[in-house]
């Protein structure tokens, strides 16, 4: 049998794959939570947009690694294309290696498009490392492939709620607990 990927990987002509899991798709999604609201689904790597009427966009997503995850609720406070990029400081302090401030453009670790978490250093945006969608990598953010984050950043609105579940908390189940 075919190997099953469970996160992105290079084929032969060196593009990299994401795994069906992983792709946008529009899915069945019961929530209380109002059309416009975003769902972190920290452990299993997904953001749902809710659309209402029992249904979601479902997106891969990159999150925290260990000791870098969090929780809470917030609201997308500001939209970038292209964003630039200034490191906070206790990532330079953990990186001292990182540029202190990097244009926004195709080789920028922000992506296409970023939207801003409420006033955390958090954000949810794109990446040019598509092969970290499905893992556990950032230093806090939320990455998307560059075409997911675009589509994304077409329907969220500034102001809408983003809910950011902590890692023993599932999005795709009834009660919301680990199965």
């Amino acid at each position: 049998a075919p190997p099953v990927h469970v996160a992105p990987s290079e084929n032969e002509s060196g593009v990299i794959e994401i795994p069906a899991r992983l792709k946008r798709r529009i899915i069945s999604y019961a929530s209380v939570e109002a059309p416009g609201t975003i769902i972190i689904d920290t452990p299993n790597t997904y953001l749902y947009y809710v659309l209402g009427g029992g249904r979601a966009v479902r997106y891969g997503i990159g999150v925290g690694r260990d000791g870098f995850t969090w929780s809470g609720v917030q609201s997308i406070t500001k939209k970038a294309e292209w964003p630039d990029w200034t490191p906070p400081a206790e990532m330079i302090v953990r990186q001292p290696y990182l540029p202190r401030y990097m244009a926004g453009g195709p080789g920028n670790p922000l992506g296409a498009r970023a939207m801003y978490l409420g006033g955390t250093v958090y954000r949810i945006h794109g990446t040019n490392a598509p092969q970290t969608i499905g893992t556990h990598v950032s230093s806090g953010c939320i990455r998307l492939t560059n075409e997911d984050v675009s589509d994304l950043y077409s329907r969220v609105n500034v102001g809408a709620k983003v809910i950011v579940l902590p890692m023993d908390r599932r999005a795709d189940t009834a009660d919301g607990k680990r199965g």
